[in-house]
């Protein structure tokens, strides 16, 4: 990026680095590295698990609102934001693996936690729910994929070797293409979060998308389910009908909500309306 470039994204991410420096920071094993959580807050603990080509700021709405009430402990998944590669094969499974081992670590020994996923990190939270059994009281999946079901096609564009106005403009397009339904709301702070996990990003989970993993994790699972989806989610345009009906098929119980006029960062563009939902499902649990 240029110098210009830079110092904006600098700017955008004044409140992202505030909200950092606000944090207890954590480490467990990964790999033959370490893999970096932040931690908020105090209280029932509720771990957070970011979406592909991620870290733990595609909660930066999210955090203040659960801070508030509870401690939050977000991840950065293995080998993306700052958390090292883990052993090799890698997959989505390898990464439920390690997390669920720091969880583990990081939690005393016996004590229950909610969970919540957003897109790549909902597939991982629900082998993790599948892996601790009971110790994972509820499970929220946001942007839900690897239900045995389509993912709507998404060509994104390349971002590598472009600099200044020209790479802006490519993590805007993929921003609109993905993410974010409503183009006026990709702020200067998408962008930067966008340009920061990009930069960080050394796997890649879409491969999973069309996967059963999830389906069959909350099948292993016993953690209570719930789920949310922006209306208008793009990787689930043509599915998100038979997403549900999937969930509903596994847990009749199970409470989805859908939020209108939003995309799949839904967490990010529909902050109000999120925190709102999500805070009340986990007041509400059990």
């Amino acid at each position: 990026m240029n110098s210009l470039a830079a110092n904006n994204s600098e700017d955008a991410l004044s409140a992202v680095n505030a909200l950092q420096a606000e944090a207890e920071r954590l480490y467990t094993p990964c790999g033959t590295g370490r893999m970096v959580w932040h931690a908020w807050g105090r209280g029932p603990t509720i771990v957070l698990l970011h979406g592909g080509a991620g870290s733990w700021r595609h909660w930066v709405r999210t955090i203040p609102a659960l801070s508030q009430h509870y401690r939050v402990l977000a991840a950065d998944m293995p080998g993306l934001g700052e958390s090292d590669l883990p052993s090799e094969p890698w997959s989505l499974t390898v990464s439920a693996d390690i997390i669920a081992a720091g969880i583990e670590q990081l939690l005393p020994q016996g004590e229950t936690f909610d969970l919540a996923g957003f897109s790549a990190g909902s597939i991982v939270s629900g082998l993790v729910a599948a892996r601790l059994g009971k110790r994972c009281h509820l499970l929220v999946l946001i942007g839900a994929s690897a239900l045995g079901t389509a993912r709507s096609p998404i060509v994104l564009e390349k971002v590598r070797g472009k600099q200044g106005q020209e790479r802006r403009q490519s993590h805007a397009t993929n921003l609109s293409r993905l993410m974010i339904a409503d183009p006026a709301r990709i702020d200067d702070q998408a962008l930067a979060i966008q340009e920061w996990n990009s930069v960080h990003s050394r796997v890649n989970s879409v491969g999973f998308a069309e996967s059963t993993l999830l389906r069959d994790a909350i099948e292993a699972s016993s953690a209570e389910l719930k789920a949310i989806w922006g209306a208008e989610d793009a990787p689930a345009a043509t599915s998100l009908e038979e997403r549900c009906a999937v969930l509903r098929s596994l847990r009749p119980e199970v409470d989805i909500r859908i939020i209108p006029h939003a995309g799949h960062w839904v967490a990010y563009e529909a902050a109000d309306q999120f925190n709102n939902i999500l805070v009340a499902m986990v007041n509400g649990a059990g």
